[in-house]
């Protein structure tokens, strides 16, 4: 059964983030996929030091935060989501020092996690979306994964943002495709 993974970048386990992938969620359970879960929460998240580690064994040398855990479960998944909440016109910061490490490990010493499907959702008031999710596909591009697309850019407002459930439902639908389960 295909699993895709759903990474939750914000500090909050039950905020808006959460919310929008909790919208890809349903639809992709009511398509027979599994998904797993990734909170980065509020623990510390250390930045990449280039001790050049990971060039033998895909794995950080710091044990102590979610990035190896992270990177086991992209290599498990078939697919991910990795949402973001904007606080300066950005994505949160933790999960930028977070993705750095992951993707430095998983994708310059060997592309571990090409050919998986990937897309990006930012979570914000008004402004800074469109830049967070060019980020976050930055990564997936240079690990040569594909980046799945929607009717508009992947922005969430909260439960009141009918227009955001519908692009994210469309996001989902066209992943579940790519995963040939549609």
């Amino acid at each position: 059964m295909k699993q895709i993974l759903l990474v939750n970048g914000s500090p909050n386990r039950d905020g808006n983030t959460a919310s929008a992938l909790r919208i890809m969620e349903d639809v992709f359970l009511a398509q027979g996929l599994t998904t797993a879960w990734c909170q980065i929460g509020r623990q510390p998240v250390r930045g990449c030091q280039g001790c050049g580690h990971c060039a033998k064994n895909h794995r950080c040398v710091f044990p102590d935060d979610v990035c190896n855990d992270l990177i086991a479960a992209l290599l498990q998944s078939d697919a991910v989501v990795i949402g973001t909440p904007v606080y300066f016109a950005g994505p949160n910061g933790a999960l930028c020092a977070l993705l750095d490490r992951v993707f430095y490990a998983t994708a310059n010493f060997g592309q571990m996690l090409q050919g998986k499907p990937a897309a990006a959702v930012a979570t914000c008031w008004r402004a800074g979306a469109t830049p967070s999710i060019d980020r976050i596909n930055k990564y997936f591009t240079f690990a040569q994964m594909p980046v799945v697309s929607s009717t508009y850019w992947n922005g969430y407002l909260g439960p009141q943002d009918a227009f955001g459930r519908n692009v994210l439902e469309t996001l989902a639908h066209n992943m579940t495709k790519l995963l040939g389960k549609e």
